[in-house]
């Protein structure tokens, strides 16, 4: 449980570094989101509650969104998000994606949400995403 903590925390701290992201909880405090543009990009939940934290992208390309579908306990997003290609992953368990393969899903469903001004100023200060979890 402590390393899917970890790793929530390091993505949720990734996705708030994303140019013009932000934090909200629009149902409540258990239930985080980061959003840029007002659209959310990854809904975050929490990872103090009674079940070990998860997280749910977007991810349009086939590729990346087979690979997050093929981590153990992922499944497409309740409430009809799954049809859009959004993904929930479960972290705490067994082989859970690392935090760095985390912030790449991350990244990519900020990139199908933001403004192509939030691209290029994510692009012209983007490093690498560091090498995490």
């Amino acid at each position: 449980m402590k390393a899917a903590v970890r790793r929530w925390q390091t993505v949720r701290e990734f996705a708030l570094g994303l140019p013009e992201a932000v934090e909200e909880f629009p149902w409540g405090p258990e239930d985080g989101v980061v959003k840029v543009n007002k659209k959310i990009f990854v809904f975050l939940g929490n990872a103090d509650g009674p079940r070990p934290p998860g997280l749910s992208v977007k991810l349009k390309d086939e590729t990346l969104h087979g690979h997050a579908m093929a981590a153990p306990g992922a499944a497409p997003t309740g409430y009809g998000l799954g049809r859009a290609g959004w993904v929930s992953v479960p972290l705490g368990e067994e082989g859970a994606p690392s935090a760095r393969v985390l912030c790449e899903w991350v990244e990519e469903s900020y990139r199908s949400t933001a403004l192509k001004r939030h691209l290029k100023e994510r692009d012209a200060r983007s490093g690498p995403i560091p090498p995490i979890g």
